[in-house]
């Protein structure tokens, strides 16, 4: 296996563990935004890149839990971190300065 395949087969793992626990819950709605809360404020941003990569990739998002790929679909915005643009990446200037 690449190391690719091993990363996402680790996100798919974890991500599909959340899921157990929040499958346990009484209403499906409350589960789905345990799930997302849980990966927007616990997994870091390049973890969930990733988590999407494989899921929009040639995988489709192979081997994830249908909860869990219930969540991160109809929750994207939630859970997707924005894309820095250059504008938001460079570092501001001092007013004083240039």
């Amino acid at each position: 296996m690449s190391p690719t395949v091993d990363a996402a087969a680790t996100l798919v793992r974890l991500a599909n563990r959340i899921g157990e626990f929040f499958a346990a819950f009484p209403e499906r709605e409350e589960a789905l935004d345990g799930i997302a809360q849980h990966l927007a404020k616990f997994w870091a941003p390049r973890m969930r890149r990733a988590l999407y990569a494989h899921l929009d990739g040639a995988a489709q998002g192979e081997g994830l839990a249908p909860l869990v790929r219930e969540a991160v679909l109809t929750r994207r915005g939630q859970v997707e971190p924005r894309r820095e643009t250059a504008l938001s990446a460079a570092p501001a200037c001092s007013a004083g300065g240039h």
